[in-house]
């Protein structure tokens, strides 16, 4: 994953400190649409949904003015559906680079004039879902076909060079098994890889949560494999922190201490803050502080481990130090693509 230009990362961890200590969130995820064109089986959004309240382009600048995240999340649903997601994109961007803007989905709208447009406006990472390093990867989802169109067009967005696609893998009871498989897709790919965890709270499904003796023992091999690929691209996008976390996740059946609401929130489609996407308390664009006071301050949820989450579930200086170490660039100049499609300084 190439790392953010000099001044976009000076930017970040300006705003990002100012952020922790006036209890501002780090990372706000837009939920543009709550439709989508997969129905799948770890997921509680699936297929189309009444889309007439959802935000204007315009509106999401407004959003920006009062959260002032250093990071964005856009998805869904399945973002793709909305025609204006490129203006979306610019409503969100910043002059100054800001935010850091990630686009998660599943990549059954996407093709190459999307993804050239979508970088232009300002989509620094577009992390797209992968369950299974082959055709299960359809029934999973519920459409017949996706992953040959992954396959085809996954490669061939990588060697334009930009370096910004990342395979999102959450890690299930049922494909527990293909975590050296799928970062091994990556590598085939061109790409890099993030693993996130399931979480039965979304579904109500807990046999998609992997807890037997043998799944544990699948997952922390799985890890160690991945452990030991690190190599200074930073494919392996997750940190050895995160991914240990993600260990205890799974081993103990939950993580405490969630911060949802106050490192992190969501934006709903039609405009309502949300601690995240599986507590369902709602609050007005100006009252963050009062979703701290009435739902942070006591939350006792520890049903998720979601990746905004295992991002953020940490001391501020660790995250800054992992950021510094991986992702952040104090080299003068963007990273752009060079004849070949290799990213250079």
């Amino acid at each position: 994953m190439r790392k953010t230009p000099l001044g976009q990362s000076l930017r970040i961890i300006a705003r990002g400190t100012l952020n922790w200590v006036r209890q501002r969130p780090i990372v706000v995820s837009f939920e543009v649409t709550d439709s989508c064109t997969c129905w799948c089986k770890h997921c509680d959004h699936g297929g189309p949904k009444d889309d007439s309240r959802n935000l204007k382009p315009e509106d999401y600048r407004r959003y920006m003015d009062v959260l002032r995240p250093c990071v964005v999340q856009i998805s869904g649903g399945e973002p793709l559906l909305r025609r204006d997601l490129v203006e979306i994109v610019r409503n969100i961007k910043q002059p100054d680079s800001l935010p850091y803007t990630i686009l998660v989905s599943s990549w059954s709208l996407m093709t190459e004039e999307k993804y050239e447009a979508l970088h232009e406006a300002g989509v620094d990472q577009f992390s797209v879902s992968l369950d299974f390093p082959d055709e299960r990867h359809d029934a999973f989802r519920g459409v017949p076909g996706l992953y040959k169109r992954l396959e085809r067009l996954i490669p061939k967005l990588a060697k334009l060079g930009y370096d910004d696609i990342v395979l999102n893998s959450c890690i299930t009871s049922a494909n527990v098994g293909e975590i050296e498989a799928m970062a091994a897709k990556a590598r085939e790919w061109g790409v890099n890889i993030c693993y996130s965890a399931y979480s039965a709270r979304r579904t109500g499904c807990r046999d998609l949560f992997p807890n037997t003796p043998d799944e544990l023992r699948q997952i922390n091999a799985g890890f160690d494999y991945v452990e030991a690929q690190r190599d200074d691209t930073n494919w392996i996008v997750n940190s050895t922190s995160t991914l240990d976390g993600t260990r205890r996740y799974f081993e103990r059946g939950g993580a405490p201490g969630c911060s949802a609401g106050l490192r992190f929130l969501v934006v709903t489609a039609d405009g309502k803050l949300q601690p995240c996407s599986m507590q369902f308390r709602r609050y007005e664009l100006h009252e963050q502080a009062k979703m701290v006071r009435e739902f942070t301050r006591t939350n006792t949820c520890d049903e998720c481990y979601v990746s905004i989450r295992s991002y953020l579930d940490k001391s501020f200086p660790q995250l800054l130090k992992e950021n510094v170490a991986g992702y952040f660039s104090f080299q003068t100049g963007p990273r752009r693509p060079a004849a070949g499609g290799t990213a250079v300084s």
